[in-house]
This record gives C-alpha cells, sequence and structure tokens, in this order.
C-alpha cells in the first residue's frame, strides 16, 4: 500500500511525502507505538500522551531517566484544555506571537496528564511545533504527543532520520522522514508558572526575542539535584561518543590552544577534528576542520551542531576541539548544547601582556 515505506531493523521508514505515509503513523500511535517525526528544531520520538504505558514505552527505547519529564506537542492552542489547567496572560501573549514555533511553556497540569508526562510535577511542558509533518500528525492522531528527542538517551538529538536509526532502529515502530530539520537545537522552554517567568532552556527561540513580549523574562536553569521542571537540565545531554573539549575565550587564544591541544593528541596516535567558526577556517592547518558558521550567525551554527557531531563520530575521530562562540542569539543555546556535550571545558582570560 502507498505509505506502506521500508523496514530498517524492524523499524518502519515511511516517507512523510508519499500519501497515506502521515496517516499509517497516526494509525500507529493511536495504538499505543512510537514514531519518531520532525519538527523544526530536530526529531521528536513521539507517543500518545494522554496513555501512560505508551509513554513509558518511551522511557524505554531511549534509556532515558523516569524523573526526566517529557514536552506534550499539540496542534494549537486549542487542545491545551487537554492538558493544561490554566493559561496565564504571558502565555497567551508568547502563544500569539511565537505558535507555532520552537518555543515550550511549562504550564499548570490537567488531572488527566499522566505522571509519566511529567515526571509526578504538578507542571507540564507544552508546546506546538512549526513543522507541517507535525502538526499533520497530531491533528490525526487528535491527542496530545508527549514527544522527546529521538535519540538514546545523552547522545546528540537526531536532525536527520537517519540519525534516529542510528540509535533507535528495532527499538520503535516507525520513523515519518520529512526531511532534516531547520533548525538544529531544541526548544526554548520558559517556566510561567514562576513569578518572573524564567527561561530554563535557551533553545530555538533567543531570548532576545521572548523579552519582547515578556520584558522581565530571566534566565534560570533547573537544579541538578532536585526534580527537573524542563527536559535537558538533570543529566548529560548531547554527548558523541568522541571526546569533545570545549575551548572558549579569545579567538586568537582559543586558536592557539586547540593547535597545542592538537600537536600533542597527533603525537600520542589519536584522531583529532576541530570544530570551527568561519572566521578560523586558517587557523589550523593541516588539521580536520568542521565549519559551523561565522560567529555572526549562530543560527547557522545551531542548524549544523548535531549533524557535525554525529558525522564526526560514523568517520571514527576520538577527540573533537570546539570553538566557543559568542552567547548573543541561538549562540546561547549552542554553547549550553556544546557544554552539556564536552568531557573538558577549558575558559581562557584576555592575555595582558
Amino acid at each position: 500500500m502507498k505509505g506502506s515505506g521500508r523496514e530498517a531493523a524492524g523499524t518502519l521508514v515511511l516517507d512523510a511525502a508519499e500519501p497515506g505515509a502521515v496517516d499509517l503513523a497516526a494509525a500507529v500511535l493511536r495504538d499505543g507505538g512510537l514514531v519518531a517525526f520532525p519538527t523544526e528544531t530536530v526529531y521528536g520520538l513521539g507517543a500518545d500522551g494522554l496513555n501512560p504505558a505508551a509513554v513509558r514505552r518511551i522511557f524505554a527505547a531511549k534509556g532515558r531517566p523516569a524523573d526526566n519529564p517529557l514536552i506534550l506537542h499539540v496542534s494549537g492552542p486549542e487542545m491545551l484544555g487537554q492538558v493544561v489547567r490554566e493559561v496565564p496572560a504571558e502565555a497567551g501573549a508568547l502563544m500569539r506571537e511565537f505558535w507555532p514555533g520552537p518555543l515550550t511553556l511549562v504550564l499548570p497540569r490537567q488531572p488527566a496528564v499522566p505522571d509519566e508526562v511529567t515526571a509526578g510535577l504538578n507542571t507540564v511542558a507544552v508546546r506546538c511545533a512549526a513543522h507541517p509533518v507535525a502538526l499533520a500528525l497530531i491533528a490525526a492522531v487528535g491527542r496530545p504527543l508527549a514527544a522527546p528527542s529521538a535519540n538514546r538517551s545523552g547522545r546528540p538529538s537526531p536532525t536527520r532520520a537517519e540519525d534516529v536509526l542510528e540509535d533507535l532502529a528495532g527499538r520503535i515502530d516507525a520513523v515519518l522522514d520529512g526531511g532534516p530539520s531547520g533548525v538544529g537545537v531544541e526548544s526554548t522552554v520558559v517556566d510561567l508558572t514562576v513569578e518572573p517567568p524564567a527561561v530554563l532552556r535557551p533553545g530555538g527561540l533567543p531570548p532576545e526575542d521572548l523579552r519582547r513580549v515578556i520584558p522581565a523574562l530571566v534566565i534560570g536553569a533547573g537544579s541538578e539535584a532536585g526534580p527537573a521542571r524542563s527536559p535537558g537540565l538533570k543529566y548529560t545531554h548531547y554527548a558523541p561518543r568522541a571526546y569533545l573539549v570545549l575551548v572558549e575565550g579569545p579567538a586568537e587564544q582559543v586558536g592557539a590552544e586547540i593547535r597545542r591541544r592538537a600537536a600533542v593528541l597527533r603525537a600520542a596516535g589519536r584522531s583529532v577534528a576541530v570544530l570551527a567558526a568561519e572566521e578560523s577556517r586558517d587557523r589550523y592547518p593541516g588539521e580536520r576542520v568542521v565549519i559551523l558558521g561565522s560567529r555572526r550567525d549562530p543560527e547557522r551554527a545551531a542548524a549544523a551542531l548535531f549533524a557535525s557531531l554525529r558525522d564526526l563520530d560514523r568517520s571514527g575521530i576520538e577527540v573533537i576541539l570546539a570553538e566557543g562562540i559568542p552567547r548573543r542569539g541561538l549562540g546561547l543555546a549552542v554553547m549550553d548544547r556544546l557544554e552539556r556535550a564536552a568531557r573538558e571545558i577549558v575558559k581562557l582570560e584576555e592575555d595582558e601582556s
């Protein structure tokens, strides 16, 4: 039948552009199955968000700790009544400005939302993705979808269907292939149950944009010790298999430190790659260099980050030396992901000698 797709290690791969593919994926979800699907940020691993048994399958497939809450994806504000007890004025303003889009809101939960989704908290994280396949799939199911990133827990998030299959083939029922994700980092999470509202996780919507609507918005991380109110806070995330060293500071000093480390590693017989900005292209002669984008263009760096980490892993590189970028716009999200992925962080001060 059309939309029947192909199989990869027992996981059905569906081309979202094929007639019937979205309906077939929706049928799998209604039956309690797991389907990875594209959003504008990364691929999500979807299950019926109001079915506790289906949600538990997400945790098993990913190897995800049960105290790490999930995001519920809705097709629009009209679906919020199924999962949210109240919508404060700030939430309405943000939804009008940024939904559909890479923005997740933490709001008071309805009792119908399973504890498996919220890690037992009295709040729930919800978002409406700006991707036609995601919106069509949720509408076809008719219920919110619980959907963390579609990767094994701790690995770089997937921005392509092949990334999903690399981690989860044989562990989930289907992948709905909608092509590469455009934003490349997960959604920004804003907690609207605290005063002032707080960004819990930087992501695909920069805080500068959010402050146009909520000027008092603060940047605040969840506690490592207590319950996480948002995904992406409590555990190591986004890590490649390679040993990643993040070097941050003045550009010239960062370049010198990376060159020094690369020479030492090569002398020890280790394979090395450098993750760098466009402006640094000529700083590393003889090195394998992957360019994320200009320091003035953090959107390009965000879009390329996870795919670059995965591609370097596939190539067998043992050590990645990564330049830091300015924490402006999406640069804040890129640096958050690099810091959480790094095994070692080097912060260099301005050389005043």
